[in-house]
């Protein structure tokens, strides 16, 4: 199972967005919402981040990063729950965090489902596309 794919969509006023058919098919076994890197949201299956949160939890509290990304990833996680219409609700910390306006992009990310504001998602892209260094992050790999 992957996600893959970019659509454009829309948030509405009470923080509501409507996931792909294509991913809420995908993620029919539960998921959960949290902030995720780079000022997005992510969307994980269930189970996915139940491993990502056992992980998490092995880290010793006394660890300063390894808290760090405690609260980071499990305290603002919400259990995703669809409406009648695919439509999915963002928390107002999430939608603050991944500074959501009213045009989103929701893209595939392999294991994860990414929820950008359009702006932030160009500027994120554009960020590392029109770089040597990204060029050179890929070379091992054999496209």
């Amino acid at each position: 199972m992957g996600f893959s794919g970019e659509y454009l969509n829309s948030i509405d006023a009470k923080g509501r967005i409507v996931i792909p058919a294509k991913f809420r098919e995908q993620l029919s076994e539960g998921f959960v919402i949290t902030k995720g890197l780079g000022h997005c949201a992510f969307v994980l299956p269930k189970a996915a981040f139940d491993a990502m949160e056992e992980e998490l939890s092995k880290a010793s509290f006394t660890n300063k990063n390894a808290r760090a990304m405690q609260t980071f990833f499990i305290g603002s996680k919400i259990d995703g729950e669809f409406d009648g219409q695919g439509r999915v609700g963002l928390s107002q910390g999430i939608r603050e965090y991944a500074r959501l306006q009213k045009e989103i992009v929701i893209t595939g990310a392999g294991k994860r489902i990414e929820i950008w504001d359009k702006q932030m998602h160009k500027d994120y892209l554009d960020s590392f596309t029109d770089s040597d260094e990204f060029l050179d992050g890929i070379e091992g790999f054999d496209l």
